[in-house]
């Protein structure tokens, strides 16, 4: 066999495996509206990269980095994944998006620092034929190849109406702190609708909100200080986009010596976990990293294969995939968190955090 013919045999043995890595994932592919296709040629040894917004919420280097090239891994196992963090810098991103498409990668996966800047990093993309799938926070201005997320409104509307459900239950009297994400993030802009679309026809009176620059728990944690400056014991619950925002409001009741209200979250971190375990957290959003890591990646193999994912829905007239999250509480964190293998009580229940697991049943 000549030097041609074993290269020959080569590429179509790891199409071979390929195939069979996408049909035991179940992942469909069709004819759908995205704007480019990978630029061909042999996928063996195939770059893609994984671009990531912050260091503020600790899911990227922790989840969705190892899942994500786990999941690559078992699809192409000579692929190469390409990761790199923006640490809340929009023109790093841009940078790191213009290294990744000179190193001649076939698919890029970005969760953009500003959805709005992020635009210019689609165009560039496609106009090189490299499909662009944003991850987790779509890209509203100039619309990727593919979206896929959890449902960001869905998640404010139900961390919201549990607050408002709870609120109700104990009769509480008074207003609700709103802490939204980042004004530069399109998502946090659905999850701040959902959350109104909950709070607003509630009966509960919106003290205050606050857009929260680059996430940041700091941030969140100042502003909160200057509403119980402001409002006292007039506070009776605040809903915040996720935990980090979260945890910088309770970090702000506690600094203040006042009773910490019932406060929301999302993402499900260990430490919300341990909150809500400890009883200064009501409410996180349970959506587990690994389904849309996975998912990222089966799309991302099938465009750099040259094929056009079908998407499920549409958002921003871009294919889309949308999963539906779940909201978690003391009443059922030892299900959804822990029956589930999500997380292990070995990580949450350490330390002071013991006691209330033992209480719950979690081991």
């Amino acid at each position: 066999m000549n030097r041609a013919q074993m290269r020959t045999a080569a590429f179509a043995a790891v199409a071979v495996l390929a195939g069979s890595a996408l049909a035991a994932c179940g992942s469909s592919s069709g004819s759908s509206g995205g704007t480019t296709g990978s630029g061909g040629g042999s996928v063996e040894n195939a770059k893609v990269a994984f671009l990531m917004p912050d260091l503020a919420s600790t899911r990227y280097e922790l989840q969705d980095k190892p899942l994500f090239e786990a999941r690559m891994k078992q699809l192409c196992p000579t692929c190469v994944v390409i990761y790199q963090n923006a640490d809340s810098d929009a023109a790093k991103q841009q940078q790191q998006a213009n290294s990744a498409l000179a190193q001649g990668v076939k698919a890029l996966v970005i969760d953009p620092v500003d959805s709005a800047a992020a635009a210019t990093i689609v165009k560039t993309a496609q106009s090189q034929q490299v499909p662009v799938i944003a991850y987790d926070r779509p890209i509203p201005a100039t619309p990727a190849d593919y979206y896929i997320s959890f449902d960001n409104e869905k998640i404010g509307q139900l961390i919201a109406q549990s607050l408002v459900d709870h609120l109700k239950a104990e009769k509480a009297e008074g207003g609700i702190l709103e802490v939204n994400g980042s004004p530069t993030d399109a998502a946090a802009g659905l999850i701040k609708k959902g959350i109104h679309s909950a709070i607003d026809p509630s009966g509960f009176k919106l003290l205050a909100e606050y857009d929260t620059p680059d996430w940041q728990p700091e941030k969140a944690q100042t502003w909160v200080s200057g509403q119980i400056t402001q409002f006292k014991d007039q506070i009776v619950g605040v809903v915040a986009a996720n935990d980090g925002t979260g945890g910088g409001a309770i970090a702000a009741f506690k600094a203040a010596g006042v009773k910490v209200p019932p406060v929301t979250g999302n993402d499900a971190e260990v430490a919300a976990a341990q909150r809500i375990i400890a009883g200064d957290q009501y409410n996180t959003i349970s959506k587990p990293i690994k389904i849309v890591a996975e998912a990222t990646a089966n799309v991302a193999w099938e465009f750099m294969q040259g094929k056009k994912p079908a998407g499920k829905t549409t958002l921003y007239n871009t294919p889309s995939e949308l999963f539906v999250p779940t909201v978690v509480t003391k009443e059922n964190i030892k299900e959804v968190l822990f029956d589930s293998g999500i997380m292990k009580a070995a990580d949450v229940c350490t330390g002071e955090y013991a006691k209330g697991c033992a209480e719950l049943g979690i081991k």
